[in-house]
């Protein structure tokens, strides 16, 4: 769906640069279709994002609707 498509993009333009310049965790709590807990991890090594809970403490943790999301990252 729209939100694993838009996460997919995120993971791969994760670069080492971008973590080293962010260093932040991000949790989104989404709801509707596509929903659930997703993370943008740009502090730990060379970065990831995807479904679940992130790999360590987030350092945010925004709750929206999965077609806000898209919408925000589109």
């Amino acid at each position: 769906g729209p939100v694993a498509e838009t996460f997919r993009v995120i993971q791969g333009a994760v670069t080492e640069e971008y973590v080293r310049s962010t260093q932040g965790v991000f949790q989104f709590e989404l709801s509707g279709d596509g929903g659930g807990t997703w993370y943008i991890d740009l502090k730990t090594k060379a970065g990831s994002a995807g479904f679940g809970k992130p790999p360590v403490t987030a350092d945010v943790v925004m709750s929206m609707s999965s077609a806000d999301f898209v919408k925000m990252f589109t």
